[in-house]
């Protein structure tokens, strides 16, 4: 069961991979975190 729940989470983890290398997810990706930072130092 464990090696089942490891080769799941090792092929969502690739997904996930490929998918943040191209173009206009990295922009997205890049926007969301500029977002969290941006709320994350007003409550501060």
């Amino acid at each position: 069961m464990k090696l089942l729940r490891g080769v799941a989470a090792l092929g969502i983890a690739k997904k996930v991979y490929s998918e943040a290398r191209k173009p206009e997810n990295q922009a997205r990706i890049k926007s969301a975190v500029d977002k969290a930072r941006s709320r994350g130092n007003r409550s501060r």
